[in-house]
Parts: structure tokens; sequence; C-alpha cells
């Protein structure tokens, strides 16, 4: 036998003792250690790992109770001959079946994922420096402190007879309750336990919905752009899926919505654009499903990253004829891993849709549900949910300043409402699709927008960008990236100093034009902005649709180019460029003699 069978990795999570079992059982598992072969004894694989002869002890003596290994008396450590004895034989990574394309069932599916609109994404987006991509979490955000302690609470004798004993397809009543009493309430809904279906998730939620409201019959309204996960369950369902345009107030509610027999929006926070839906269209909202008979899914997607003062209440809470179907999930930042969402809708729906669910996997795991409600009843979703919501914000002010501060191209976003995401608007002749490559061999990821219009035609020369999946002190550094990367594909299609309309001002020239002068402008996310140069050389700035932003700072003049230096403002650091007059406009142009933005001028005297 060679002198060492196996490597400690000193990258690995697991600690000594589990890596030497782990590695111990796959070797005996693939057939590396044979059935009878005898292993080194403790001291020798203890000298061979460079570990205490202790943890290699521990080791073999739960393989040995675990039935993997043998001792015998005075011979040593072997591998078991009956554990190998139940395995009808050694499993490749790629069956023969597996290896050759089967025609006997490939003619058979009846529906083929691969032609509906796959999720733009990157399944090892972490190894990315600059994922700007929404649903993502960075590891930082888990609360992994708090959720041990819900589990380890889960794991009390009392609790394991509740969960692992089950009832039938119920869920959890502790869960069903915290809820009840603490999730809902905070959207102002107000449900019985009989009201509520814990899910594996939004996306078993809209499954469950659709395969219960959905047939070829259906005419169901979505928003446009919208979330195109519920439409293709829709397509799936054969159903006639009307696109319905969305404006800045949410969903656009007129004629068109009469006939549906389902309306889906996301008014918290609309799919894609972030929108939040505005109350009298909520209400305009409920009414019309009252006067044309029909019921509306309401996805509260981001509902708890909302940074407005008074957030608006849910269509649920509205609702007092029982045509809304709520759904919604845990926090995301959990839910890639617990997996868990809930539906609220009325008794007689929920049975429906339980009895659905039991069909597919009875009921989700309920020592997970056990866990999630302890994390509740602590208190810990609500801290979480705070710490989020000041996280988010700060990123996203910082994902917004990093725009507005390096333009490229003429840019704007969606207007200031919460989320975690910006829909950046480019100009029409501007391939996004090109960026999107582009951006990704610079290790920068973003969202290109087509897939979320039912309608390829309708959508906008847009891309997002998402601020979940990475730290604060990355964005910016990924925005300057992107930024320097939008110039140079954008090199030779844009206004060139040299050959820009107007008079290029340089010396005396521009520091007599600037002094005095006040630019109007409006910033990348539709804000106001006032800048006065006055003649002594100091700045002074204000933003806002009521001013409420306001800096101080200082402008000179070197040569051929016009220096500005706020105290606040744009990072506070001393920025140059060469100025250009055409009549009302003035421009401005980078050092690579690129123009990167313009704006209204009124000099002194006019």
């Amino acid at each position: 036998m060679q002198d060492t069978i196996i490597y400690i990795d000193a990258d690995n999570r697991l600690n000594l003792q589990n890596q030497i079992r782990q590695k111990l059982v796959d070797g005996i598992l693939n057939g590396s250690f044979p059935p009878g072969m005898r292993l080194p004894s403790s001291r020798k694989l203890s000298q061979q790992l460079n570990v205490a002869r202790n943890t290699v002890v521990a080791a073999y003596q739960q393989l040995v109770s675990d039935g993997y290994l043998v001792s015998r008396n005075r011979s040593g450590i072997f591998v078991s001959q009956e554990m190998l004895e139940a395995r009808v034989g050694h499993s490749s990574d790629s069956s023969p079946a597996a290896q050759a394309e089967s025609k006997a069932w490939a003619r058979r599916v009846k529906a083929i994922p691969s032609l509906w609109h796959e999720e733009h994404g990157q399944p090892n987006w972490r190894h990315y420096p600059f994922p700007f991509i929404d649903g993502r979490f960075d590891a930082t955000l888990f609360p992994i402190t708090e959720w041990r302690e819900a589990n380890r609470l889960s794991l009390g004798v009392a609790d394991v007879g509740d969960w692992s004993t089950g009832s039938g397809d119920a869920d959890d009543p502790m869960l069903i309750e915290e809820i009840r009493t603490k999730i809902l309430t905070r959207r102002g809904i107000q449900a019985g336990s009989d009201e509520i279906l814990v899910t594996m998730g939004t996306q078993n939620s809209l499954y469950i919905i659709s395969q219960l409201l959905a047939d070829e019959s259906t005419r169901a309204v979505m928003e446009e752009p919208g979330n195109y996960e519920m439409r293709n369950l829709l397509h799936l369902r054969g159903a006639n899926v009307v696109a319905q345009e969305v404006d800045d107030q949410g969903l656009v509610v007129d004629e068109n919505l009469q006939g549906a027999s389902i309306v889906y929006v996301t008014p918290s926070h609309q799919i894609p654009t972030a929108v939040a839906m505005s109350l009298e269209r909520r209400q305009a909202l409920i009414q019309a499903a009252a006067d044309d008979d029909f019921l509306i899914v309401e996805d509260d997607y981001e509902c708890e990253t909302n940074y407005m003062d008074h957030p608006l209440p849910a269509l649920r809470s509205m609702d007092v004829a029982g045509r809304v179907i709520y759904i919604a999930s845990f926090s995301n930042a959990l839910a890639p891993g617990a997996r868990l969402g809930f539906i609220v809708a009325n008794p007689g729906f929920i049975r429906r849709a339980r009895q659905l669910r039991r069909k597919i996997l009875n009921h989700p795991p309920l020592n997970n549900q056990r866990t999630a409600a302890y994390f509740l009843s602590l208190g810990h979703y609500d801290a979480l949910m705070m710490r989020l919501g000041r996280v988010f914000r700060e990123r996203r002010m910082a994902l917004r300043d990093a725009l507005n501060n390096m333009r490229g191209i003429p840019l704007e976003i969606s207007p200031e409402v919460g989320g975690t995401t910006y829909w950046v608007r480019t100009p029409r002749d501007f391939d996004v699709g090109n960026l999107t490559r582009e951006a990704e061999k610079h290790g920068i990821l973003i969202e290109p927008v087509e897939q979320y219009y039912a309608v390829a035609e309708n959508a906008e020369n847009c891309f997002r960008m998402g601020v979940t999946s990475l730290p604060h002190g990355k964005i910016r550094p990924g925005v300057e990236q992107l930024i320097k990367l939008l110039r140079d594909l954008v090199r030779g299609q844009v206004e060139q100093l040299e050959t820009s309309s107007g008079s290029w001002l340089i010396g005396d020239e521009l520091q007599r034009t600037m002094a005095g002068a006040t630019i109007l402008y409006r910033e990348v996310y539709g804000a106001p902005c006032t800048i006065e140069h006055l003649p002594d050389g100091t700045m002074q700035g204000r933003l806002g649709f009521a001013n409420e932003d306001r800096d101080t700072g200082r402008w000179r003049v070197e040569g051929e180019q016009l220096f500005r230096k706020w105290d606040r403002w744009v990072y506070g650091e001393e920025t140059a460029y060469y100025i250009v007059i055409d009549g009302d406009k003035i421009k401005y142009f980078n050092a690579d003699k690129q123009i990167v933005d313009s704006a209204f001028i009124r000099l002194a005297g006019d």
C-alpha cells in the first residue's frame, strides 16, 4: 500500500477530523480502498498527515460506528465487506444511457424549456469582481449567528418531536402564526391561519397558482415589461397572455383589462423597472377587478426594501371582496438557501393549493419551517430587515452617485423608490447586447432586459444593475470600469472636441465666460441641479426639486481646461474638462476629448 492514502486540503471548510472521514468514505465508495483493505494505523496516518493522533482515532472510530470500517483485535483497521455488498455497482459520472441521446424520451417531451426565455445570470457569478446582478446575495448578508441560534432551538427534543413526525400536509403551526402576526401585519394584511400556505419560495408559489388558475380558456394580463418566469408558467398552461403597459405609476389600468381572468402585478417594486404602483392606481385596479370580475395575483416583490417614509399598503390589505391572491417570500438574503415563501388567499383557494402542493412535495421541510419560526419569534427577522434596509440603501445610493458622476454616454435611471436595482436607459442606437458581452469579459456582470418583454420590439434600450451581490466598496470601482468600457465602445460614435459644434474656450476667454455663469441640468435620476460659478472662484450647488441638497466648491481655469472641486459632491475629488459653448448649451469633454455631459448655461448679465 502507498505511504499516503489521503491528503489534507488547507482550503477545505471542513475541520481536520471531518476531512479525514470524508476522504476515506469517498475512497471506500468509489473503489479506491477495496473491501478488506487494511488502513494505516492511527499513529502512522497521523504522522503522514501531520495531525494529532486523536484526530485520526476519532475519525476511525466514527467510521467503524457507521459500518465503513471494521476493527480487528491485534490486526488493525480494515475496509468493511458489508458496506459495499448492498451497492449494485460502481457509478461513474456519466452512465451509458446518459452518454447517448435517446429518441425514446425526447419525442415524448410535451414542453421544451429551452424554447423559453432563460434567466440571465452566471452560475459562477461569485468569481466575477463586479457582479451587478439582481437576486444574488454576497455571503456577508446572511445572518449566520442568528440563523444558527434558531436552528439550534428547532433541534430541541420537543421541537424535533413536532417536525420529525409531521401532520399530513399541514405546515408548521408556529411558522404560520409568526407569518400571520409578524410579516403580514407589516403589510397591513389581516389573515387567519387557514388563509396561509407555506411554499418553497416565490417560484413555487407562482407554479401552484398558474396550475390552479390558468388553462387554454384563460386571458391573463401581465405587466410589459414583466416577470418572464410567470409568463413562461402561463404559456405552459396554454393561457392567452396579454401584455399591458407599465408607466411611472405601475400597471396602466384601462379597458384592456376587461375580459381578463387574472391580472398579475408586482406593485411594491415592479419587475424589472422597480416602479412602485401609486395608491390611486392600486385603488383603480381593485375597483376594476370588482367591475370586470377578475382575480389579482399580487407578487409583493422586494416589499421589504421600500425606502419611502410611508410605504404603500399591499393590494391584499385593500381587498374586501377576496379577489387578491398575495404571494411573498422571506427576505431574499435568506430565500436562496432557506427557500421559504407563502401564499395568502381565501380559505377555499388555500385548500385547493394545499391539495396541489401535496401532489408535488407534500410540504416544505418542517425542520426549516420551525427554524424560520424561531428566527421570526426571536426578532431576528425584523433586525435583519432593518440592517438590509440600511445596507441596500447605502449601496443603491452609491450606485446612483457613481452612474451620475462618471458619465460616458447619456444615461437615465429609474426614479427613487427603493429596491435593489436601477433600470439604466441608454441612447436608442446604443448596442446594449454588445455592452453586456464586453462587460463580462472585463469581469462586470450587468443584465439585459429583452427577456422581460413579451414583444421583443417593445424592449427599451436598457440594462439593469443590482447591488445585492457585491459590497459597497466595489460599486464605485465597478462603475468606473463600466464607464471606461462605455467610452471605448462609443469612441468614434459620440461627439469629439475637435469636431464639436460651438466654440472651444480656453484661457482668459474660458475664465471670463465661466465667471458668474449658472449651469442648469438634470441628474441621471431626474433631479434638477443648479450650479453657480461665482467670480471669486467659488461654486454653489443646489440639487433636488426643493433644493434640499446643497454643496459648495471651487473652480479655476488652467490653460485649456476648467477644474472643479466640490466639498462633497463627485466624491470631493477634482475633475477637469475641456469646455465648448454652443448657443445656450455648455458641453463638457474629458481628457480623451470625448463629450461626457452637457447642460444649459446662463451667462452673467443674461
